[in-house]
């Protein structure tokens, strides 16, 4: 049927072939951007109400998690720098595949971990899974939109990412949570089935950075060589990044907020599921309880990120990322100080809507200060400062949890994530 207005099959035909037009290149990239946006959160929201439980349901104490937990930030210090400047020489596809690989193996051994040794094993593996994942799909997305048009406002396109982000987060949580309830399979235990299906959506994942991620051959790339010359020319990057970030006080304190970042993230990342369970004083209630809380948080968060454009118009993205910090930490305490089911859930989902707002207006003052050549690698510098602060947040926290209450871990998270807010003021 043909709308009015419209020609019908004989008009066509006398036109002469017809072709579908071309979409821009901005927006076909930003599209495949979000896809492979959603695909890389998808499995980790579906292991959200389980990361903790699961290991405490084998065996291990809360202070033995946070020890296993603060491997993957262990080795993604250690490895986020080189990584990010391999993708900036070697190629962001070919170290997104890379770390896909890594990541489905992490996964694996995680699943089928027993001990503590085990489960430390499957986390520093996730730690070198991160630190190749961290900074190259978003460089390669706003380096390329960039050389299309230089005016594109690459925040709106961020902060669509943090939409994204927030929905595959908040879905893959509920259906971790409804797996966990529901437990299909007998054969699997119930904590166990959502990282049997993040392992299989990790496989997807996998196969989509290699069909809907295209990149031309890197310029800074050294000829004759291919990629193995490439990876020789990573340090001199890391150098460049380093250089950059001593001569850059802007840069520098923005970077900076990480560590705060990274130390109380634990609390509200990994502990709010403990949380639960303390109020529910059962484990398995906690999941299914955590599973749909986690789908609202991220849906929270991500219609927090949507208000930023709107925020930063209206205070500017210095100001508004000063006051978000200052909400995130009390949010967060919060969480630990709240009373009953429903006030831990409030306190929760008020956390992700000023954490989803934050992240696109933090990333948006970082990508203001760098270009493209070493753009994945202060991406990488960003990140990796984090992850020293989130290994001592997993086993402080974790330790004071167990030593007095999981309030006092809360408050102490909240007070780190209130004292990093100042540093936002030179990029004001």
């Amino acid at each position: 049927m043909t709308g009015a207005g419209t020609p019908g099959r004989g008009a066509a035909e006398d036109d002469g072939p017809r072709t579908v037009p071309t979409p821009p290149p901005v927006r076909s990239l930003r599209r495949r951007f979000l896809v492979l946006t959603a695909l890389r959160w998808l499995p980790v929201g579906l292991t959200v109400p389980v990361t903790m439980l699961l290991p405490l349901g084998r065996g291990l104490t809360l202070a033995e998690v946070g020890v296993a937990v603060a491997m993957q930030g262990l080795l993604v210090l250690l490895l986020e720098l080189p990584t990010g400047a391999l993708a900036d020489t070697v190629g962001r596809k070919r170290v997104l595949l890379a770390s896909a690989v890594v990541g489905v193996v992490a996964t694996g051994v995680i699943l089928s971990a027993h001990t503590l040794a085990a489960f430390a094993i499957g986390w520093a593996l996730q730690g070198v899974f991160r630190a190749l994942d961290s900074g190259p799909l978003e460089a390669w997305f706003v380096d390329a939109a960039l050389a299309h048009d230089p005016h594109t406002r690459v925040e709106r396109s961020l902060s669509a990412q943090g939409v994204v982000l927030g929905v595959a987060l908040g879905g893959g949580a509920l259906a971790g949570g409804a797996l966990v309830a529901w437990h299909p399979v007998a054969s699997v235990e119930a904590l166990a089935l959502p990282v049997l299906v993040a392992l299989v959506l990790q496989v997807v994942a996998l196969v989509a950075v290699t069909t809907l991620m295209h990149e031309p051959p890197r310029q800074a790339a050294p000829r004759g060589g291919g990629a193995w010359r490439a990876a020789l020319a990573a340090p001199a990057a890391v150098r460049s990044g380093l250089r950059l970030l001593r001569g850059d006080r802007v840069l520098a304190c923005v970077v900076a907020v990480e560590l705060s970042w990274g130390f109380g993230m634990v609390a509200f990342e990994s502990l709010t599921p403990v949380r639960v369970a303390e109020v529910l004083a059962d484990e398995t209630r906690a999941a299914a309880v955590v599973g749909p809380a986690t789908a609202a948080a991220w849906l929270v968060s991500a219609a927090g990120a949507a208000l930023l454009p709107w925020a930063s118009r209206r205070w500017g993205v210095a100001r508004s990322a000063m006051a978000l910090r200052v909400l995130h930490g009390l949010t967060v305490v919060g969480i630990g100080l709240a009373t009953g089911l429903v006030g831990v859930l409030a306190a929760y989902l008020a956390c992700y809507a000023v954490h989803g707002a934050s992240s696109p207006a933090h990333m948006t003052l970082l990508h203001a200060r760098v270009t493209g050549r070493e753009r994945a690698t202060v991406l990488s510098l960003n990140s990796m400062v984090g992850q020293p602060a989130a290994a001592l947040g997993s086993v402080v926290l974790t330790a004071l949890a167990d030593g007095t209450s999981l309030a006092v871990a809360f408050v102490v998270a909240g007070a780190v994530l209130v004292a990093a807010a100042p540093l936002y003021l030179p990029a004001w």
